[in-house]
């Protein structure tokens, strides 16, 4: 492949970022997501039921995520990153309208369905304009800032919840949440996009050519099931982020067992994507960590989760902040990982095969975390949570093969003689 970087100025990658960027901020700048579990639990729901809640939304993950992601690959990815926020502002809206269990669960449903929309058709659009552009390099910098952007949106939403909710309420914070994600609708339109051309008339297993979806979602499997080094990107994708992503959901709780009142909740939890933040935007420095350098990187995470939920004081947010931190930045360098070794045209199916994945994961952590905290309470089931990351360093360190490959240099191999 011909890159055309010395022909494609600047300004197309930089339209490019910004539209990111101010998507991801926005599709965050939900002033719902710091207070919704407090929401659940003022509302009169248990831990059981909010769990049960978690479990509803991943499934609806897993029930979207692959077919959306075959359909990514067919249509237009631009308008189904326009559709996503709309689908998730309808599940906001019936949360603050009819606050109840059943609402509360169709609420879930549009949001995993809004989720799976983005997921896949936002890495496949970013990677391949990049690649367009002749900057596939770049990818885990942007992806990591991109990330940033929507953690620094869930930073103002937690500055502004506090006092939105002290004012309006829920209805309020619930019509904020929903302004949010029409203002994302609107910019994913500026989104460029310019699908694969045609390919030769006799299709090979890394080049498919025009298919249709259902060819399109047997083409992504395939490359998943046939191909190792894809398969095992996958997998660390799903591993990695799952065991955080679950946690990140029940540390309003923690924090609430600290002992602080409900207004409070969103200060604490601004530490942790304060912690986010800086993992995002280390991804250029984690691009150069080898297989001995990633797997302290998880160790880092198990044990910042671990320790910080521990010690059962607002102080123990410092430590959880480290280990979010590490936990985004081991993500961020999964995923293009995973973006450097998927070829042919299913692009966004593969990546959302490693989402589905995900959500299979986070089900079980679910599951287990609401078994856990019934019995233990929440410190020691978000303790022992997380001790997956410790077990999954530990394996890294014992393969012969290298398992994390910078992004850079996968990207180079990539497109490299064949």
């Amino acid at each position: 492949m011909i890159h055309l970087a010395s022909r494609v100025p600047d300004p197309a990658v930089r339209r490019l970022t910004a539209t990111l960027y101010g998507y991801a901020f926005l599709s965050d700048l939900v002033l719902l997501y710091p207070l919704y579990v407090v929401f659940f639990a003022d509302t009169g729901l248990s831990v059981g039921q909010i769990s049960s809640l978690f479990v509803i939304w991943s499934a609806a993950g897993i029930l979207f995520e692959v077919p959306s992601g075959a359909w990514a690959d067919v249509v237009s990815r631009r308008l189904l990153l326009c559709l996503a926020p709309l689908v998730t502002a309808a599940g906001f809206a019936l949360w603050v309208l009819l606050p109840s269990y059943p609402a509360f669960a169709i609420g879930f449903l549009l949001w995993g369905a809004g989720g799976a929309l983005v997921s896949g058709a936002l890495e496949a659009l970013v990677w391949t304009e990049l690649d367009r552009l002749g900057a596939a390099g770049r990818y885990a910098r942007v992806l990591g800032r991109a990330r940033t952007a929507g953690v620094l949106g869930v930073v103002v939403s937690g500055v502004l919840a506090g006092p939105v909710l002290a004012v309006g309420g829920y209805p309020t914070v619930g019509a904020t949440s929903v302004v949010a994600c029409l203002l994302a609708t609107i910019v994913a339109a500026r989104f460029p996009e310019h699908r694969p051309s045609a390919v030769a008339s006799t299709p090979t297993p890394n080049d498919e050519g025009e298919l249709g979806w259902w060819d399109t979602l047997r083409a992504g499997v395939t490359q998943v099931r046939t191909r190792p080094p894809v398969r095992s990107a996958v997998l660390l994708v799903a591993v990695v982020a799952a065991d955080w992503g679950a946690l990140d959901e029940y540390s309003p709780l923690l924090a609430l067992d600290t002992g602080v009142r409900a207004e409070v909740v969103p200060l604490l939890l601004l530490l942790l994507w304060a912690g986010v933040t800086v993992g995002g935007l280390l991804a250029a420095v984690g691009e150069r960590l080898g297989r001995r350098g990633y797997a302290a990187l998880l160790g880092l995470v198990g044990v910042g989760l671990a320790g910080g939920a521990l010690t059962g004081r607002p102080a123990g947010f410092v430590l959880l902040a480290l280990g979010f931190g590490a936990a985004q930045l081991a993500t961020v360098l999964a995923d293009a990982r995973l973006q450097a070794r998927i070829t042919g045209n299913s692009r966004a199916t593969v990546t959302s095969l490693a989402g589905m994945a995900t959500d299979l994961l986070i089900i079980g952590t679910y599951a287990g975390y609401g078994l856990l905290a019934t019995v233990v309470g929440n410190a020691v089931a978000f303790a022992v949570t997380a001790g997956p990351y410790l077990v999954l360093g530990l394996v890294l360190l014992t393969r012969r093969r290298p398992t994390v490959v910078p992004a850079s240099s996968a990207a180079a191999a990539a497109h490299g003689p064949r």
